[in-house]
This record gives structure tokens, C-alpha cells and sequence, in this order.
């Protein structure tokens, strides 16, 4: 047997002392259970409700560490876990709309991955991230398989799961009042909700299903105790966004988008504490695209440049933002479009499609009995000015003092005294959006039709999309000022589609004001982008142009992509286009079987609902 040459000794020793190395840091490192609830905000008693039954939560909090500002960047599951998933904004990969299962970048690897690299064994289920309906991070087994085999391997673990205990379907199906443990006469409503009976119920209701959901968190803890795993586990319980009754989730508000966020941290690893003190309350800023770099920050591997957040814990951890931002795009079968900025005090809300209500109906929102009651109130003239806002088309901005109105009801947009703070927020708001190459100001039928095979991701990037010059027709397009006329002009004459489609918003926005540009408008009616059709046909339908827009829109609905005819028939129904071509229309898209990702086919069935309910 020959003998080993020294530079190969030399390198098998360094092989060597660096798997010693390895083992011995994967050794020292914390096991990772993040515990995610869903739909439901801070309404736990460790955030000062009191009104809230979450004892095991509650001494979690009082065990680790509370995060008062904590947000989900998007107040839906799918683009919140798809942020959470990839460590960048779901705007800035094409995900921001409802069940966007749309390619993803070569750039961009998924969380578990870096953590396997980190040499983490990694198990647990993200359901609903944008890519599928479900992502599995380790496939073919049980749940308890899987716990099994973290409890003997010689890695430490990153476990995900979730609890569905507080998910907004829980309070579809009202129960008798004599069952629920929350009292409904003790509610305390907030000013935008009309005090129905129904309303209460299903508060009292939802205070239920924490309660239960809190439950499990307990259960799991005292599981990890039993285990002998406690002392060596970093706990992390957080909601996947707020919750859950109307204009609370899907909506960028405090209610839709600030969450509970504790963590409890072994003291063997006290080096990660976030204070000085266990059960204190940590006011930074945090939001979900923040998890990424942190959960490898504290693993002790190299945060990707690509990522967008920052690391709020570990070696890597930064210095506390200024900012966390949020997004609304399509929720389900309803297309709207707002950006939002926090900080420790404001927030401020950008709508880039003021022309709708806040409250558009959508199928899985219209279910529980409160919202219904609350339209109903409000049909019958029996909400207030504040609860009467939800039903009225929104203004291009919104600015809150979350201190001292933490219901947001008080829009400060207007007022000279917060010019300042106006100003500073919205300028944030563009710069992040330029930073991340938001693709939201491409619409998402032009967005599937231009990109192609290309990810969203590396469109933005490449020479493709001039995004400033996009932002700039938006923001000008959707102030509603006919000062701007000649500027919207000069966007539908524009080659680029996406700035036609801003130039057309604006004439839409405009109403009678832009009754002078008819002609312009059915121009664009043989656009070749039938996103720019379909704003061109609502406008013409409203200034009297009717046979005209029921033709382009009968054509929309024909169309074979779903997104298209989903924008068509948003645009039709607050056209009230009725008429007999577009029901005929309705009723062969009806009779098509579609899943629950072909939102058109929804709301065809719900508009054929509503033509035989008018023809009774």
C-alpha cells in the first residue's frame, strides 16, 4: 500500500478538523419550532386584551420575549408565506395576488433549503405559498413520523407548523349563544362595526377559537417539555397575519396586517436574547421578510444577498429599521392594488385603485353572518359615518396615527398638519417599491402574456420594463385631477401596456370629467392588452358608450386566460352591465368546470346567482 503524499494528509485533516468543526457548532446550535396560528391579531392576553382567554400564550410571553410591532407584509396567507418562504416580497416575485402559481426564479432558493445547508433536518407543511397548494418539506411522512425522527437524528431541527383553530372559516356556522365561552355582550366593538347582533355573535365566537387555539400551543409546549427538548429549543409562536372579521384580514390595515409575535429563547443561548430581560417587550420593527435572515442569522450561516429583509436576531442582526411595508393585490375573485408604510407611530396606505369600495364582495368573505349584517345595516341607513366608509370607493391616500387611533377610522391624509409625515412615508413607499422592482404595476393578465417563461422576478430585472416611468403613471393616474388629462393622454398613446392601462385608469377615474376623451377611449378598445380593454369598456359603459362596452366585454369573457376574464367581470359588475349577451356569456363559463384557482369560473357562478334573482 503506497503512502499518503503530505498535501493529501495536509487536506484530509483539514477535511477532518472541518466536519469536527461543523459537528461540534450544529452541536451548540438551538433547535428551531416555529408555531403558526391562523388569521388571528394580537387579541391574546400578554397584548393587554382583556377580554382574551390564552393563559398558554400568555406564559410563553411571560418566558421569552413579546414583539409589540410586529407585521405580516401581506394580510392573506398565500403572499405572506410566500415572502416568509423565499425572503423576498411576494411584489417582488410576482405573488402578491391570491393563489399566484406562477414559475419562480433560479435566484431564489426556498427557506428549508438554506436550513438544510446550515445542516438543519427540517420538517413541516407551509400550505398555501403561491407556488402549489401545498409546500412540502418533507414529503411521504405523518406528522408524528416526522417528530420521531427529529427527536433521534444528531441535528438540531427546524419544525413549522400550523394551527388552524382561529382560520377564518371557523366562524362560518353561527353555534347557540348558551355554547359560547366569550360572552357577545361583552365585546367591545370597533367603531367601523355596527352593533347587530350578529356582529357580536361572531366576535364572541372568534374570541372562542383563540381560546382553542391557544389550546394547542399549550399542548405542543408541554409536548416539548416531555420530550426533554425544551432547554435546547428556540420557540417561536406567531399568526400568519391579523384577523379575522371584516376589514381586518385581506385589508393593509393594524387589524389585517400587525400580529402576535413572541419567542422564547433557552438561556444556554442567551448570547440571542433581543433584551436584556426575559418577559420583556421588544418594540422594534419586524415584519415577515425579516424571518429568512434571521432564522439564518441564528443558525450561523450567510444571509443571500438577494434577501430583502433584515436579521433581527443573531451575529448578523442590524440596527432597527425605520419602515416595515405591506401589500394588498388580488383577494380571490377581487382585483385592488394598495402599498402600505409603518412606522413606530403612522401609517400611511397608498390605493392605485381608489375607483372601488373597500368592501367588494367576495364569496369566502361574505359567509360568516357579521359582515352580511353589516351591509344589510348599512342598506337599511342605520350605520354611522364611520361604519358607512367600508362601503364608499377609497381615497388615493391614507394616513393614521396608530397611537392614538389604533382602529384607524381618522384619515390624517388631509390634514396641513401631517403634511410632513405625508410626504416622508409616501416617498418611502415609492423608494421601496423601485428597490424591490414591484411587479404590481403590471397587471396580472399582461403580467402572465409578457413574461412568458421568464420569472416575474428576472423580468423586473432585465431591460424589459422602465418601472419608474410605470410608478409614475400610476401615482398621476390615480389622483383623480383633471389637470392630469394630458398626461393620461400621452400614457394610452404609450407603447409600453402596462402605462396604457394606467392612462385608461385615469380616464375611468375621472367619470363625467373625462366624457371630452370618449373617442380616445374607444380607441383602446382594440388594444391589443385586454387589461387596457377592460378599463376602457367600464369607462365608456358609464358615459353612455353601452353597446359598444357589452361587445368588448362579451369578447373578454371568451377569452382563454382565467385572469382576463376575472378582470372583465369585476369591471362588469360594477359596470352593471346587465344584459342579456353578457348573462349568455356568464352561463357558458357557468357550466365549465373550474378549481378553486380559476376565480373566474367563482364568479360567473355567483353572477348567475344574481341574474335569476333580478329576473324573479
Amino acid at each position: 500500500m503506497k503512502r499518503l503524499t503530505k498535501p493529501i494528509c495536509h487536506a484530509l485533516l483539514a477535511i477532518l478538523f472541518g466536519l469536527m468543526a461543523q459537528t461540534l457548532a450544529t452541536a451548540d446550535r438551538p433547535n428551531i419550532l416555529w408555531i403558526m396560528s391562523e388569521d388571528n391579531s394580537p387579541f391574546l392576553g400578554c397584548y393587554g386584551d382583556k377580554l382574551a382567554t390564552t393563559h398558554n400564550l400568555d406564559k410563553l410571553a411571560s418566558q421569552g420575549f413579546l414583539y409589540t410591532h410586529a407585521y405580516a407584509n401581506a394580510p392573506v396567507c398565500a403572499p405572506t408565506k410566500n415572502t416568509i418562504i423565499t425572503g423576498v416580497y411576494a411584489t417582488s416575485n410576482g405573488h402578491q395576488h391570491m393563489r399566484s402559481l406562477y414559475s419562480i426564479s433560479n435566484v431564489i432558493k426556498f427557506l428549508p433549503r438554506y436550513m438544510e445547508e446550515a445542516g438543519y433536518a427540517c420538517i413541516g407543511v407551509q400550505r398555501h405559498c403561491g407556488f402549489g397548494s401545498n409546500l412540502i418539506l418533507e414529503n411521504n411522512k405523518s406528522e408524528k413520523e416526522n417528530v420521531e425522527k427529529l427527536q433521534h437524528s444528531k441535528k438540531p431541527f427546524f419544525r413549522m407548523m400550523s394551527i388552524q383553530s382561529s382560520h377564518e372559516s371557523s366562524i362560518f356556522r353561527p353555534v347557540p349563544e348558551s355554547k359560547l365561552i366569550h360572552d357577545p355582550a361583552e365585546v367591545i366593538l370597533p367603531p367601523y362595526h355596527p352593533d347587530t347582533k350578529e356582529m357580536r355573535h361572531d366576535w364572541a365566537l372568534y374570541y372562542d377559537k383563540i381560546s382553542n387555539m391557544d389550546k394547542v400551543v399549550g399542548n405542543e409546549l408541554k409536548k416539548l417539555e416531555a420530550d426533554g427538548l425544551a432547554d435546547n429549543t428556540i420557540v417561536i409562536y406567531s399568526s400568519d397575519h391579523g384577523g379575522v372579521l371584516a376589514r381586518s384580514k385581506r385589508y393593509v390595515y393594524e387589524t389585517g396586517t400587525h400580529i402576535p409575535f413572541i419567542i422564547r429563547i433557552p438561556k444556554k443561548y442567551k448570547h440571542l436574547y433581543p433584551a436584556k430581560k426575559v418577559s420583556s417587550k421588544v418594540s422594534r420593527l419586524i415584519s415577515y421578510v425579516d424571518i429568512a435572515p434571521t432564522l439564518l442569522s441564528i443558525a450561523g450561516a450567510d444571509i443571500p444577498a438577494h434577501f430583502q429583509g433584515k436579521a433581527f436576531l443573531g451575529e448578523q442582526k442590524t440596527a432597527d429599521p425605520q419602515y416595515a411595508y405591506m401589500f394588498r393585490g388580488r383577494m380571490d375573485e377581487r382585483y385592488d392594488m394598495c402599498r402600505a408604510v409603518r412606522d413606530q407611530k403612522f401609517r400611511y396606505i397608498r390605493n392605485y385603485m381608489p375607483y372601488r369600495v373597500y368592501g367588494q364582495h367576495l364569496n369566502y368573505l361574505w359567509t360568516p353572518p357579521s359582515i352580511r349584517s353589516w351591509e344589510q345595516a348599512y342598506k337599511n341607513g342605520e350605520c354611522n359615518a364611520t361604519q358607512s366608509i367600508f362601503w364608499n370607493t377609497k381615497p388615493a391616500e391614507e394616513l393614521y396615527d396608530t397611537e392614538n387611533d389604533p382602529w384607524e377610522v381618522n384619515n390624517l391624509a388631509g390634514n396641513p398638519q401631517y403634511k410632513d409625515v405625508l410626504e416622508r412615508m409616501s416617498k418611502a413607499n415609492q423608494e421601496w417599491m423601485i428597490r424591490i422592482c414591484d411587479t404590481g404595476f403590471i397587471p396580472e393578465a399582461d403580467m402572465i402574456s409578457r413574461s412568458g417563461e421568464m420569472p416575474m422576478y428576472d423580468y423586473m430585472r432585465s431591460d424589459k420594463v422602465d418601472l419608474k416611468e410605470l410608478i409614475e403613471a400610476a401615482e398621476t393616474a390615480t389622483w383623480g385631477d383633471a389637470k392630469n388629462a394630458n398626461k393620461l393622454l400621452s400614457y394610452i398613446r404609450n407603447k409600453d401596456a402596462a402605462i396604457r392601462y394606467w392612462g385608461a385608469t385615469g380616464l375611468l377615474i375621472l367619470g363625467d370629467m373625462g366624457a371630452q376623451y370618449q373617442e380616445q377611449l374607444l380607441s383602446l378598445l382594440s388594444d391589443p392588452s385586454p387589461n387596457v380593454i377592460t378599463v376602457a369598456a367600464e369607462a365608456l359603459y358609464k358615459l353612455g358608450e353601452k353597446d359598444k362596452s357589452i361587445s368588448a366585454f362579451v369578447k373578454l369573457l371568451n377569452h382563454p386566460e382565467d385572469k382576463v376574464k376575472c378582470a372583465a367581470l369585476n369591471a362588469i359588475e360594477y359596470s352593471k352591465a346587465l344584459d342579456p349577451s353578457i348573462k349568455e356569456a356568464i352561463n357558458v363559463m357557468k357550466a365549465q368546470k373550474y378549481n378553486k384557482t380559476d376565480y373566474a369560473g367563482r364568479m360567473a357562478s355567483e353572477f348567475a346567482k344574481e341574474y335569476n334573482n333580478k329576473e324573479q
